[in-house]
């Protein structure tokens, strides 16, 4: 097995903090986004009986999947 040594950038400790707190909250927001559109789909796929037996009806199903 090779292992392939990849030069890596240095910053300065002030920036690096900032850039992986941007790219940190950027991976949040992406994963909140996706998390939101899950649930709408899989909500979206329910008939109007099974969302009743869960105690929604199909215009709660943004407001749900907003609050997760």
């Amino acid at each position: 097995m090779a292992a392939i040594d990849s030069p890596r950038v240095q910053l300065s400790a002030g920036s690096n903090g900032r850039i992986g707190q941007f790219f940190a909250s950027l991976v949040a927001t992406v994963v909140a986004w996706n998390d939101t559109r899950m649930t709408r789909n899989a909500l979206s796929q329910l008939s109007d009986r099974e969302l009743e037996d869960i105690g929604l009806c199909r215009g709660d199903i943004d407001y749900v999947a907003a609050k997760r």
